[in-house]
């Protein structure tokens, strides 16, 4: 069944539930689900709102319709529709645990997205992509190709018409450019417990303060390198005798499931950015 998900943030206000259940409600749609949460210290409110696709109204109507309605109640909104997938693709190095993981949750139905493309710095990963019969681009990078590498994946992105770019396990940084043309729209995987760890080999760094929790973090990219807004993390206990090389293969397993849970966050359209933190609506609704 199709269904209709928005999302919707405001200022908060009295009156705001009863506003826009009454607005599908007017219009004869079936609302299957709503979540809310209010930010009493910010005074912001935020919902995620579910409705059977009924088609009582053509999807553009009812999209003008609403957006009248938001700009009187002063909401800020986006609208999914689920028959619609997220077209998304893969951003790659050398590393094949968590490109190899996406592409198998997709293949399973696990991911309810198309995966069109793989876009790689290096072509170490171009017999996987071939394996589960995805193009694979390979774009080599430079210090001095940076923009032309960047305006060649930017060509692809729009080719492929793309809605987000997952860096799975890329381990190249965005420009500024890039990252604020594609606001909220590039989900990156960092082998450290954010905040702590940020930076270029982060196992070794948790490893030389023995610490004795090491985890993973997915997040938006933004122009600051790891400072993005926070979708996902877990975590998992080691031991004083575990080497470097021990906390990288524990790591991997966690990243894995980190990036698949952001992942199928963002295209189940049940993730708003609010600031430097982001509203995470539960699974299965």
């Amino acid at each position: 069944m199709s269904s209709i998900v928005f999302l919707i943030q405001c200022p908060d206000q009295k009156g705001l539930v009863a506003g826009i259940t009454n607005f599908f409600a007017e219009r004869e749609y079936n609302i299957l689900h709503c979540q809310q949460y209010t930010n009493v210290q910010d005074g912001q409110y935020f919902m995620r709102i579910k409705l059977e696709d009924e088609a009582n109204l053509d999807r553009s109507e009812l999209e003008q319709q609403f957006s009248d309605f938001a700009t009187k109640t002063g909401l800020i909104w986006s609208v999914r529709y689920t028959d619609q997938p997220y077209r998304v693709a893969l951003l790659v190095t050398k590393a094949s645990h968590c490109p190899y993981d996406l592409l198998l949750r997709e293949v399973e139905g696990e991911l309810k997205c198309d995966i069109p493309l793989i876009i790689g710095n290096h072509d170490d990963l171009a017999g996987m992509a071939k394996q589960f019969d995805k193009p694979f681009y390979h774009l080599p990078i430079t210090k001095g190709t940076k923009p032309q590498q960047e305006a060649q994946i930017k060509e692809l992105l729009k080719e492929y018409d793309i809605d987000l770019v997952v860096m799975a396990r890329y381990m190249q940084i965005l420009s500024e450019q890039f990252v604020e043309e594609f606001a909220g729209r590039v989900i990156n995987i960092h082998h450290g417990f954010l905040p702590a760890f940020q930076g270029a080999k982060p196992y070794h760094q948790a490893y030389d303060r023995g610490v004795k929790i090491i985890g993973a973090t997915s997040h938006y990219a933004t122009a600051d390198l790891d400072e993005g807004p926070i979708i996902e993390q877990d975590v998992e206990r080691v031991m004083h005798g575990n080497s470097p090389e021990d906390l990288v293969m524990i790591g991997k397993d966690i990243e894995r499931l980190v990036l698949a849970r952001a992942v199928k966050a963002h295209i189940e359209h049940r993730i708003i950015i609010s600031g430097r933190r982001t509203i995470v609506f539960s699974e299965g609704a």
